[in-house]
């Protein structure tokens, strides 16, 4: 990887809120679209990282305007719009950014740790479409080693705050006797998953219904953590009958409009984890209350505050982790020296009486220390030399003791 050519273009909540962002979201499946694409036009390496909080880029490609282009031609926004909002960073910024991300400090809430389950499927979508390299393969498991040092030697990510937490902060600070209401759950994947496990242990609700747009998604999720589940096909009569409805669902339009709650009796709490928004904005301008991903992300308390002092701990591991990076990249520019150097020591005739396993170990041992060497210095060819007149020098001591 030539860091001159490593780019990273993106658009997240510091820049846009929720209803922007939703323009630039892409899902799984435009995601393998996109990198496909990217590759067609001379793309290297790519992975796309698409979330609630962020759509972010990372490629090895000819310049930054080439991966606008692609983000604005496979999204529902436009290319004006998205270079107002986006950022662009290169070379040894752009891993950094990475680097945080993954450890969480570049979250909406502060060590979200939701972030490593969601780069794990953008890896894997980008590696199933030929889209990751061997550059970027190592730098994503740097990225994982490095944030699971953090959450294992760090309390960045301690106590339970995330958007899914968020929502049961946001119940309880908002609605009145809220373990006897009626909670409906629309989205059966890992964000509306983990939005049900802590409704269940910190609410402990009268009634909580799960459904999901694939019916069967839903009954196993409902099986899984003893809850009733509802066809899809209902929800118009589970919106007028359960009192919060939380939606974490990916539509390209809304699935809950003002004009179904018509026959709705009663006030009720509506909270959108959705990117782009899949509740109608304007239902809140009756009774009833709808909150979004921006809105839950400024509920703050002691545990974030917590998390704030483990800051400077976190980005220490992450420079030795980006340091280690660097050395091999590093390392990995001088390939094509150190192959050459273990082939012409091996073409140096060598004394018949000398043990061949001997001098295969000696010649491992000057290649992998003639490596060290150029991992921490910067003239190679120096330490080349230096190699094939210590392999001479052994040669010639075995030669005279043979003589």
């Amino acid at each position: 990887m030539n860091l001159r050519q490593f780019y990273l273009v993106g658009i997240n909540y510091k820049k846009s809120d929720a209803t922007i962002r939703g323009l630039f979201a892409i899902n799984d499946s435009n995601n393998s679209v996109l990198v496909e694409s990217a590759l067609k036009a001379g793309v290297k390496e790519i992975m796309v990282l698409s979330t609630c909080n962020r759509t972010e880029v990372y490629a090895i490609a000819n310049n930054a305007a080439q991966l606008l282009d692609l983000i604005a031609s496979h999204t529902n926004g436009n290319r004006v719009l998205l270079e107002s909002k986006s950022y662009v960073k290169k070379n040894e910024e752009a891993i950094r950014h990475l680097f945080r991300v993954g450890a969480g400090l570049d979250s909406q809430i502060l060590g979200d740790y939701e972030i490593i389950g969601q780069l794990k499927n953008a890896f894997r979508i980008s590696k199933a479409v030929k889209g990751i390299g061997t550059h970027l393969e190592r730098l994503f498991n740097t990225v994982l080693q490095a944030s699971k040092e953090i959450k294992n030697t760090t309390e960045l990510s301690s106590g339970t705050v995330s958007v899914s937490f968020a929502v049961v902060q946001y119940i309880l600070q908002q609605v009145p006797d809220a373990s006897s209401r009626k909670f409906l759950l629309v989205g059966a994947g890992k964000i509306g998953t983990n939005t049900c496990k802590n409704i269940i242990d910190y609410i402990h609700p009268k009634q909580l219904s799960i459904m999901n747009r694939t019916d069967e998604k839903a009954i196993a999720v409902s099986a899984s953590l003893q809850i009733d589940t509802l066809p899809y096909a209902a929800l118009q009569t589970a919106i007028e009958e359960y009192d919060i409805i939380v939606v974490a669902t990916h539509s390209d339009d809304y699935i809950i409009k003002a004009s179904q709650l018509s026959n709705a009796s009663g006030k009720k709490y509506f909270i959108d984890l959705s990117i782009p928004n899949n509740i109608d904005p304007s239902i809140a301008a009756g009774v009833h209350e709808l909150v979004n991903v921006d809105d839950l992300s400024r509920i703050n308390d002691a545990t974030l505050q917590k998390r704030r002092a483990q800051v400077p701990m976190a980005l220490d591991i992450i420079a030795r982790h980006m340091e280690e990076f660097q050395a091999w990249l590093k390392l990995r520019k001088y390939a094509p020296v150190l192959h050459s150097l273990k082939n012409n020591l091996l073409a140096i005739d060598t004394c018949v009486t000398a043990n061949k396993q001997q001098q295969q170990e000696l010649i491992n041992k000057i290649v992998n220390r003639t490596a060290s060497h150029i991992r921490n210095n910067t003239q190679p060819h120096c330490f080349y030399m230096k190699a094939v007149q210590d392999f001479i020098a052994h040669h010639n001591r075995v030669h005279n003791r043979a003589s």
